[in-house]
């Protein structure tokens, strides 16, 4: 089906302009594609919450959790090089996650209840089904490290070697907020022999030309990042943020490959693109489409995850009609300041959305929903 640029147009503007308006969002970039063209692309409100500026559209936004599917896609280049599997298990690669404890919280700590029966393996971290990071079992070990061990991507993976996990891998779901995809990015260095970061650039960011994505702004850089919003008594106010963190404290050392990238409206429209063209950018191919079909392919049971939204590799991906705002098969995932985006295979159209702000965000945002239904309504009747 075919978007209606008026209709699209009409239905954004009046949306996001009312939410800066009524200072539920301070400033707001706005891309739709559709059989590889920009059907709609906007800005709204300000770089600064409360204030008159304009919002730039090379405005740098921390991606928090939209930083998982760069993560996914890293661990499928590697696959499509023969590097590694997705069934592989996680000691293949760190010995040390060979044999993990199973804990449950007494009295605000965490107890070991025994080992775990299986072995955690990529397909269990993409998919939220490792238990490792997982719940409150994981909150609490993960708010243990000090701040050395949190310095590097191999400090917290290390630590976590010996964590326990919330649950038997591959019996249950719950998020990762981290650590699962951490683990991943540790076993793409260890297979690459590069730094995360410096993989990231060479195998997936230089290709697509993403050259404001990173773990480390610039100076330049940091002077594009918007500001975090915050509502407070119906205004638009400034979050201070840790000096120097993209992602919360975390030190810009730790390459979290969970939710540690900062990026642009510009770079992540083209993932979404290279996503919606089964791995492919221009005269490079950078993951197999086997491997980008298998990323968009609901990989849980419904015993673990029934209908309409199950975990693909990395991403989510809606699986029935009852969802009713997006078609079945489409794909994609949030971040916790509001960064919302979508792959639709079946209409050829990628969608992003992002915002920075503390107070209305992640996968159940409300902007993600209305920009999802915006766009879904702007059809061609």
């Amino acid at each position: 089906m075919k978007l209606n640029r008026d209709k699209l147009k009409e239905n954004i503007e009046k949306r996001t302009g009312d939410d800066v308006k009524s200072c539920r969002v301070g400033g707001a970039l706005v891309q739709v594609c559709q059989d590889g063209e920009t059907v709609y692309r906007a800005a709204f409100g300000s770089k600064t919450p409360g204030a008159e500026d304009n919002l730039p559209y090379d405005t740098v936004f921390r991606m928090a959790s939209m930083t998982k599917p760069i993560t996914a896609a890293a661990i499928l280049i590697q696959a499509s090089k023969g590097l590694l599997e997705i069934n592989d298990t996680v000691d293949k690669f760190i010995p040390e996650y060979s044999r993990m404890d199973i804990g449950k919280v007494e009295d605000g700590k965490v107890v070991r209840i025994g080992k775990a029966k299986e072995k955690i393996r990529i397909l269990h971290l993409l998919t939220h089904s490792s238990g490792l990071g997982s719940m409150e079992v994981g909150d609490i070990q993960f708010a243990g490290m000090t701040p050395e061990q949190k310095k590097t991507l191999k400090g917290v993976v290390d630590y976590h070697a010996n964590a326990a996990l919330a649950f038997e891998p591959f019996s249950a779901q719950a998020y990762s907020a981290t650590v699962a995809f951490d683990v991943m990015a540790r076993i793409v260095e260890i297979t690459s022999g590069l730094p995360y970061d410096r993989f990231l650039k060479k195998e997936l960011f230089e290709p697509l030309g993403m050259k404001d994505t990173t773990f480390a702004p610039t100076a330049e850089q940091w002077d594009r990042m918007i500001g975090m919003h915050n509502l407070v008594d119906g205004r638009s106010v400034s979050r201070r943020m840790p000096d120097g963190c993209v992602f919360e404290d975390f030190p810009v050392t730790y390459f979290s490959g969970g939710a540690g990238l900062a990026s642009t409206l510009d770079d992540y429209s083209a993932f979404a693109e290279m996503l919606l063209n089964k791995g492919n950018a221009g005269e490079k191919q950078i993951i197999s489409p086997e491997l980008i079909e298998m990323m968009a392919t609901p990989q849980l049971p419904k015993s673990i995850m029934p209908d309409p939204q199950v975990w693909g590799l990395g991403v989510r991906v809606i699986t029935h009609e009852s969802y009713k705002i997006l078609p079945v098969g489409a794909f994609g995932w949030s971040g916790a300041y509001g960064t919302h985006f979508w792959v639709d295979p079946v209409n050829k159209i990628t969608a992003v959305y992002l915002k920075n702000s503390a107070y209305d965000g992640g996968s159940g945002a409300l902007t993600a929903a209305h920009f999802e239904e915006d766009v879904t309504n702007s059809f061609e009747d």
